[in-house]
Formats: structure tokens, sequence, C-alpha cells
């Protein structure tokens, strides 16, 4: 069992990287709950990187996350090569680490919750992205908890406890 106060802390911002927009989340490796954050609009790498950095100035980051795309066979593919790129990238510019996280069909899972959740098609185009990111962050944290990086201490060990705990 770790020690209490042995989970990593700080801010984590997650990306989900396209050619035309960049899907953006944020969580707290804590809590290890992501939320939507924005979505950065635009081609041009120099765009892209001044809102990056702007974010990054903002949350303080400990670390960054990339979605990184595969197939569902789970071969890499062309946007796989360019997520690659984006994250050495920000690795390269920003200093921070940068993890890869599962994204396969996020973005069909992110429109699915949005139709769920009554937002009409064109309101649901502007949430998407940063839902998708949401995803990719949430699915980081959860590949951290049962990793057992993100058990939650529960202070003294209690008898009933134990049991719980083997399963970590």
């Amino acid at each position: 069992m770790p020690e209490p106060g042995s989970r990593p802390a700080g801010t984590v911002l997650a990306f989900d990287f396209g050619e035309k927009r960049i899907g953006v989340a944020v969580g707290e490796l804590q809590l290890l709950q992501a939320h939507p954050l924005t979505t950065i609009h635009g081609e041009a790498n120099a765009e892209r990187f001044t809102a990056i950095a702007a974010l990054i100035q903002e949350w303080h980051p400990a670390s960054l996350v990339v979605g990184r795309p595969l197939s569902l066979d789970g071969t890499a593919h062309a946007m796989t090569a360019r997520c690659t790129r984006f994250a050495n990238q920000l690795r390269g510019r920003f200093g921070l680490s940068v993890d890869y996280a599962e994204e396969r069909l996020s973005s069909a899972e992110a429109a699915e919750r949005l139709r769920a959740a009554g937002h009409p098609p064109r309101s649901a185009r502007q949430h998407l992205d940063a839902i998708a990111a949401q995803l990719i962050l949430q699915s980081h944290f959860d590949g951290l908890a049962e990793q057992g990086h993100g058990h939650l201490s529960p202070g003294p060990e209690h008898p009933d406890d134990r049991e719980d705990d083997s399963r970590h």
C-alpha cells in the first residue's frame, strides 16, 4: 500500500491532435479526473504552439499526454506518425514529459456522449475535440490507477481495507 501522500501531484494537459483542430483537456494527478478545456483551431504550427504555450503558462502542467491513434487492429498509420511528431515537438519546445494514451474511437465516443446529452449537431461539433481529449486523458488516468499509481490511501490502515487492497 502506498504511503499517504505518495501519489504524484500536478496538473496534466492532454491533447487530441488533429490536422485542423487540437482538443485540449486538463486534469489533476491526485484526483485522476479529466475535464474538457478548449479546442485550438487552425492549421499553422506557429498559431497552434502559441496557443499551447499560453495554456502551459496558465496551467503549469507537470506533464502532457497526447492521444496516439492506431488502427482498430493496433497498427500504426499516417496519423500515428503525425501525433508522434507533435508529441516530440511538445517535449522539445516546453521541456515537459509527454506520455501517449490510447485514443482509438475517442472522437466517436465523444460524439455519442454529446448526442446523449442533447447537444444539437452544430453545438456538439464545437465541443467534440475537447471531449475527445478528456476521454484520452481519463483513459491515461485509468491506466495509472490500474498500475497502482492512482490508489487513494485511506490514511491509517483499517482491517477491512486489506481485502480491497489485495486487488491493486
